[in-house]
């Protein structure tokens, strides 16, 4: 369980969010510099010296030695027979999208605050850094029901995203479909120079083939923030009881085969998405429940590295 001594109600009990809480984090984001325009790197679109990075299509004109490939207009193409590349225009606001991994694994934590209420406090800090940087904010989660919040300017467009942040988080949501639902609600709100910030679990994210990721990446501007608990990455040599809904579980740690079964389930998938994400183009970084909400900030604006 958090061990929270403090009644002040913009940090919140650790074990759901609250709105004074999330509103309270625009602070943490207000005295840091907006994230570079530019470009992603080699491998991403050429970005709008404008209020935004997202692109529309503009016209054609013939290639030339040096246009990106993934441009080439080929119905144009195939109707002159000469190679013929889209131009796009810049959009006036860019696209910040907020993924919510709402799966059951989260919402547990034994430092600070839960694993949820770490996530909706990122996912605030994503949300007023998108207020700075001038783009409009949305945000999902993986339900057949539920749509989207859609996408909005401003402190307004903020606080309805951390308003659903506060509920999605405050306790499992009973229609979770799964971050795989969650990433196909994405595709159909996304354009062109979106920035995407994944929330999950690292467990969600191990199900999602990496070629999905790269796919996002080559469009996108995509970090996806790990959800951890100490407990998880460095359990003590010891019996550990666990309370389900209807019985008393204990895990002996201190067997060997135990603590590898252990690492398996909660330490592989940070290990595995830390090492395969950034060769795909995204930025990852796993954030544990006793972390600073905002110290993935530094991620925001860096070059990506080339999509293998």
């Amino acid at each position: 369980m958090p061990n929270d001594h403090t009644q002040d109600t913009t940090q919140g009990n650790g074990i759901a969010p609250t709105l004074p809480e999330l509103v309270a984090l625009r602070g943490t984001v207000a005295g840091r510099r907006p994230a570079e325009r530019g470009r992603f790197g080699s491998s991403g679109h050429a970005l709008s010296p404008l209020r935004g990075r997202g692109m529309e299509y503009a016209e054609s004109r013939e290639y030339v030695a040096g246009d990106d490939a993934r441009h080439i207009d080929w119905r144009l193409t195939a109707r002159t027979g000469r190679a013929h590349t889209k131009l796009f225009q810049a959009e006036r606001e860019r696209l910040s999208l907020i993924i919510a991994d709402t799966a059951p694994a989260l919402y547990f934590g034994t430092r600070l605050r839960f694993k949820s209420v770490q996530a909706a406090r990122a996912g605030a800090v994503a949300a007023w850094a998108a207020v700075r940087d001038g783009d409009r904010i949305a945000a999902l989660r993986g339900s057949l029901r539920e749509a989207p919040i859609p996408p909005a300017s401003g402190p307004r467009g903020a606080l309805r995203v951390l308003d659903a942040l506060v509920r999605w988080y405050a306790r499992t949501p009973q229609d979770d479909a799964g971050l795989p639902v969650a990433l196909d609600h994405a595709q159909r709100l996304l354009r062109p120079g979106s920035r995407v910030i994944v929330l999950a679990d690292p467990q969600s994210v191990a199900v999602i083939p990496t070629q999905r990721w790269a796919a996002l990446a080559q469009h996108h501007e995509v970090i996806v923030l790990l959800l951890t608990d100490p407990l998880e990455s460095a359990p003590p040599k010891a019996s550990l009881p666990f309370q389900t809904v209807d019985h008393r579980v204990e895990v002996d740690l201190s067997v060997a085969a135990q603590r590898q079964a252990w690492r398996n389930e909660f330490a592989r998938p940070v290990d595995a998405a830390m090492a395969q994400l950034p060769a795909r183009g995204v930025r990852v970084q796993a954030l544990s429940t006793q972390a600073p909400s905002d110290s993935w900030l530094p991620l925001l604006g860096r070059n990506r590295p080339l999509v293998a």
